[in-house]
């Protein structure tokens, strides 16, 4: 059994909100598992290593369902919105109802319908790339000017989503991602939900050519179809988690590009054989996802030899997964010609992120059109507002001239 005592992590690296990378680098010096806290009060065991977190993706006592084992864990609390309209998604379910939600889901959200968005996705980054040369300084912040309203623009168009407020919007996915606290995160969900209810009790009248109809009218072999809650939590889950990641692998990746400017240099020389290896290395470097959502030991589980007891609430660092010197040969070094699929940026196993071709997508038609129309971007300053929350990994301001 692992030792009780929990590891803080600011005492172990003071700057761990803005660079967790060292302390779970010490974590890891010391074995695959630990229990670990923020604030001194509640803990939770933390997996590091690479190994060790493909082995607790897969591990089959730790659970995702925290509305069957909520009252089982010990450490974090159960968050009080999980009995709340819109937490019946695939993000909080194990096999066999995962198995069967995600099944549904995709069959409606099918690698065709993910390359049709190609179009459409370089012509909104093209317009957006145009206002940003109408800039008269020539300068701007790349999250406002491209990364947030791209993202946006393509959630919502997918979902079939009108327009939509967009500080609103962003106000519920920074709740949901790093609650401010728990009466705002709470305000937020409720806003959110009732956008998407009202919105999908629209689309049952008047459907569309989007996914959010699709979903609403698909049903299996079987004559299975999503629930009310099911997809009114499918909508909210495609439409918050997903955009964020998205923003954030963006964001990350281009400031790692310009962190290492002889990177930068090659790709821009070199984009058609670099440019997929360089969205491989933005994700495998910097990880756009920090830790995976919690899990429940429902039993005693053996993760690579360190036990964690029933109850623990587990979360697994896919950002250090990236850096384990076991898998990659200088992971503290940005390499685009790496070549570093295999990472755990979208997660591994059952779980592995359904979004993942969408966001390669976007990333390729992004990155390949500001380096061709904007080959003079450069940073105007560092990065600012890093969120490092535990669970998401981005930047709020990426200040840049071109």
């Amino acid at each position: 059994m692992l030792d009780a005592r929990p590891v803080n992590l600011l005492e172990l690296h003071p700057d761990f909100a803005t660079d967790p990378y060292p302390a779970y680098a010490a974590l890891r010096e010391r074995g695959p598992v630990h229990r670990v806290t923020t604030d001194g009060q509640e803990s939770f065991w933390l997996v590091v290593g690479h190994e060790a977190a493909r082995a607790a993706y897969t591990h089959p006592r730790l659970s995702r369902d925290w509305r069957r084992y909520g009252a089982l864990a010990t450490g974090l609390p159960t968050p009080t919105t999980l009995e709340n309209p819109g937490n019946a998604h695939m993000l909080l379910a194990d096999p066999p109802d995962h198995t069967r939600l995600r099944r549904l889901v995709s069959r409606e959200f099918t690698p065709r319908r993910v390359a049709a968005l190609a179009p459409g996705i370089q012509v909104l980054t093209d317009r957006l790339v145009d206002a940003m040369l109408k800039a008269p300084e020539r300068r701007g912040d790349l999250v406002d000017a491209v990364a947030f309203p791209l993202r946006l623009t393509v959630i919502c168009e997918l979902l079939g989503v009108p327009d939509i407020d967009r500080e609103a919007f962003r106000r519920w996915s920074d709740e949901v991602v790093a609650p401010t606290s728990g009466d705002s995160a709470r305000a937020a969900h409720r806003e959110a939900v009732a956008h998407l209810t009202d919105l999908i009790a629209a689309k049952r009248t008047d459907p569309g050519p989007d996914l959010l109809s699709a979903l609403i009218h698909t049903v299996d072999d079987d004559g299975d179809r999503l629930s009310e809650d099911e997809l009114l939590s499918t909508a909210f889950l495609l439409l918050i988690a997903g955009h964020e990641s998205t923003v954030n692998f963006l964001c990350n990746g281009i400031s790692a590009l310009f962190s290492h400017p002889e990177q930068l240099a090659a790709l821009r020389s070199g984009p058609d054989t670099l440019l997929e290896g360089a969205i491989e290395e933005m994700l495998r470097y910097d990880s756009p996802v920090e830790t995976s959502t919690p899990r429940i030991a429902v039993e005693d589980a053996d993760i690579c030899g360190s036990v964690v007891p029933a109850g623990g609430v587990v979360l697994i660092a896919a950002a250090d997964a990236g850096r384990d010197p076991a898998r990659y040969d200088r992971p503290e070094c940005f390499d685009i010609r790496r070549g570093g699929r295999g990472h755990l940026s979208f997660g591994h196993g059952a779980h592995f992120c359904l979004g993942a071709p969408l966001a390669r997508l976007e990333g390729r038609i992004v990155l390949r059109t500001l380096l061709t129309r904007l080959p003079g971007l450069a940073p105007d300053g560092p990065p600012a507002d890093r969120l490092s929350s535990l669970v998401s990994r981005g930047i709020r301001r990426l200040p840049v001239r071109w």
